[in-house]
């Protein structure tokens, strides 16, 4: 396994600086974020580090060559949209820039794509299934045609009021995953897995690694604390913020010995990437980068 973080928590930095620190924190990867370029629609939204609206094989070689001359890889392309939006126009602008995000990656050399199967969050998810066949079947073929695998990550985008009472990504659970992943039998089809979403819903992070040990494409390390004395007074119906907290990797709920010793269990080898939500650390440059490096240090000594 090779540890690398999340690009999104450092957004002013170029993507130089960005491979610069993670050299000097001793981090062998990075996902890179690619979104459109222009204003953020939420929080650790909207990052470009990669531009990839017109990337070419030449801006591909310069940014393996800056990678080479760090010595850090880029472990995969992000980019977390809802490309089943109830708004029509918004769901296209999701589908036309993944697009663009899997073309990159290619030009590239690389093998993963991370993103969200979207969901409209006001309808179940029996409702949201025709249009997630319509809208992934030849999102996928597209993948598999530019030979990039796209990894969904199990958040369930369902945090605050505007996100009630459905979420905004669909694929949060084993028994949705394996209704996606049979209806849509890809190789090219997996998960970018995140244990702190299995936390917040109150199941057990090791639970669906053997299972869907063949699926994991890439791996996000964020922890949460589940605030029991908040839920003795307003309930888990309540909006998850009300409730739960964010934390990088020791800080949270999640055993990571026992984590990284299953993931070692089922043979993953793969990137597993530092993701930083947490506030406690202030919104400073200086408190982020902190962050990682704290997360650095929890987890490094799981790591050859």
């Amino acid at each position: 396994m090779k540890l690398g973080f999340v690009s999104a928590i450092l957004p002013e930095l170029s993507l130089e600086d960005v491979l610069k620190f993670a050299a000097a924190e001793r981090l062998a990867c990075v996902e890179i974020m690619c979104w459109p370029v222009g204003k953020a629609e939420r929080k650790y939204a909207g990052i470009t580090h990669i531009d990839v609206t017109g990337f070419t094989k030449t801006q591909a070689d310069e940014v393996n060559a800056l990678c080479a001359s760090h010595g850090v890889g880029i472990s995969g392309l992000g980019y977390y949209p809802n490309p089943l939006d109830p708004d029509p126009a918004a769901a296209k602008v999701a589908v036309q820039h993944l697009k663009k995000v899997i073309l990159a990656a290619e030009k590239l050399g690389l093998k993963n794509v991370n993103t969200f199967v979207g969901r409209d969050w006001t309808k179940s998810v029996d409702d949201n299934w025709p249009r997630f066949l319509k809208t992934w079947k030849p999102l996928i073929a597209f993948a598999e045609d530019h030979g990039i695998k796209i990894g969904i990550e199990n958040c369930p985008m369902l945090f605050t009021r505007d996100e009630w009472p459905g979420g905004k990504n669909l694929m949060t659970t084993p028994v949705i995953w394996r209704r996606a992943f049979s209806d849509i039998p890809s190789k090219n089809f997996g998960l970018n897995y995140d244990p702190s979403h299995f936390i917040l819903q109150w199941m057990d992070p090791l639970s669906p690694l053997r299972e869907f040990k063949g699926k994991l494409f890439h791996l996000h390390a964020k922890d949460v604390r589940i605030r029991r004395e908040r839920i003795n007074d307003v309930g888990v119906f309540a909006y998850p913020l009300e409730w739960h907290q964010p934390r990088i990797p020791g800080y949270g709920d999640i055993n990571w010995a026992r984590f990284t010793a299953a993931l070692m269990d089922v043979g993953y080898d793969g990137p597993v990437c530092i993701e930083v939500e947490d506030g406690t650390f202030g919104n400073t440059l200086e408190g982020r980068k902190a962050a990682v490096r704290v997360a650095r240090n929890v987890l490094q000594p799981f790591f050859a």
